[in-house]
């Protein structure tokens, strides 16, 4: 598979984790943060399907709501 090289800068703390995990689990950073990408875009895809889906329900204000819930006693 070809791969691209990228220059990415972490929060120290997070690169001493991102070490710690990769010695833990036999795994390069890179390795890691390719999964974590990936996780990430795969829940993308799945929010933006939910999206879609209820695209077409009916939307209400935030005010709107606010009274909704009063006169129904829940605030």
């Amino acid at each position: 598979m070809l791969t691209k090289r990228s220059t990415v800068y972490f929060d120290p703390a997070i690169h001493r984790v991102l070490k710690l995990m990769a010695i833990e689990t036999e795994q390069s950073i890179s390795d890691i943060v390719n999964e974590a990408i990936r996780h990430e875009l795969a829940q993308d895809q799945e929010d933006l399907a939910v999206f879609a889906k209820r695209a077409k329900e009916p939307s209400m204000s935030y005010e709107a709501l606010l009274k909704k819930l009063k006169a129904d006693g829940k605030i």
